[in-house]
């Protein structure tokens, strides 16, 4: 079992955050919305920049670092529903200077941004996860230093709808990394830049998380698929079988279904035996009063995942206000230096932090 000691860091309600070192000091920081968080204790509370609020929603569904213009300092990459835009906010290097929001692609609503280097270039491109729109993503354009240009490039890699859910995978055993939707996969061709990438409609995962999540769960060398249901119950796997001709079927496996809202997932190590645990928990009011659950108690969870069984551990369970969720991009990455990455949570239930003290006994 391991321990965790909880923080609350800020009453404010963004459903985002990410951590890095902001000001050059070489201590990890909070960014979360329109503020970001000093370390190593977060007390002191910076101002970034106005992020636009509809209803009980900010438009900040994901915060990224990137240098995009190439002067050294980590940009956020970021975008939501309500914009339905895709922005940068630039790093002004100093105090007391809001970040200015720029955009990179009017390309309609925007779920949340996952992340992948898919030209080993070392600087990951964009794929946001825009339900009503085919999947595209987006390339950085780096000058002949090396540096980026503040330009993007746009690729579009299908031709329908999205649909709600995307992550990444090597499906195939190439070594490729491909895109999971929530109907079918699009497979990474040998040149990702060429055009459309061919789509394979095999599976249909409900109005699944972002990320679906690629693992070998049993342990025989095919990778599946670990599933969360982001507004209704449910946490699933799916089991990748091929046949002796080479047919792949997907069997559905439910690991929790004790709770709704599972939005966003992420597989870290966290008590340092060299085998991952899956993290996950409630998207407090993803939907406001709309999804089944909505009204349920909130909490985050890791499972360790155990040849084909998930064993669920609680870090936090409780009413919103008392206990925290996962929010829609939550953040797990060593703050302290200790050796085990440590929770960044965000959410409507607040911004809270969970300091990883590892196993008990040690």
């Amino acid at each position: 079992m391991i321990q965790f000691e909880k923080r609350r860091v800020s009453d404010e309600k963004y459903e985002a955050c990410a951590v890095f070192d902001v000001n050059g000091d070489g201590i990890p920081d909070i960014i979360s919305g329109a503020y970001w968080y000093e370390g190593p204790d977060y007390v002191r509370k910076h101002f970034i920049c106005d992020v636009l609020a509809i209803s009980e929603y900010h438009d900040d569904f994901s915060d990224y670092p990137m240098d995009v213009d190439g002067d050294g300092l980590p940009d956020i990459i970021t975008g939501a529903w309500w914009g339905e835009t895709l922005r940068w906010r630039k790093n002004p290097g100093k105090e007391g200077v809001a970040w200015e929001t720029i955009d990179i692609d009017h390309c309609g609503s925007i779920e949340t941004i996952r992340y992948l280097d898919i030209d080993g270039c070392g600087v990951p491109e964009i794929f946001p996860n825009t339900p009503g729109a085919p999947q595209a993503f987006y390339k950085l354009i780096h000058g002949v230093d090396g540096r980026g240009t503040a330009k993007f490039e746009k690729f579009v890699i299908g031709t329908d709808a999205s649909g709600h859910g995307m992550g990444f995978a090597d499906i195939t055993g190439n070594g490729r990394m491909d895109v999971v939707l929530c109907d079918g996969w699009l497979e990474h061709p040998e040149d990702p830049f060429s055009g459309l990438w061919t789509f394979h409609q095999e599976f249909s995962l409900g109005s699944a998380s972002v990320p679906v999540l690629g693992y070998d769960v049993t342990g025989n060398g095919l990778t599946d698929l670990i599933v969360g249901q982001a507004h209704d119950y449910g946490l699933h796997w799916y089991e990748h079988l091929l046949d002796s001709n080479g047919t792949r079927t997907w069997i559905k496996h439910e690991i929790d279904m004790s709770g709704s809202q599972f939005h966003d997932l992420w597989l870290s190590d966290l008590d340092g035996d060299g085998e991952v645990e899956l993290i996950t928990g409630k998207r407090y009011r993803a939907h406001n009063d709309g999804d089944p659950g909505a009204h349920d108690p909130i909490g985050l969870y890791y499972y360790k995942i155990l040849k084909g069984k998930f064993e669920k551990h609680v870090i936090d369970f409780g009413p919103a206000g008392e206990a925290s969720g996962a929010g829609i991009y939550f953040w797990v990455q060593d703050l302290n230096g200790n050796g085990y990455p440590d929770i960044v949570a965000p959410g409507k239930d607040g911004l809270y932090l969970f300091e990883n003290l590892g196993p008990q006994g040690e």
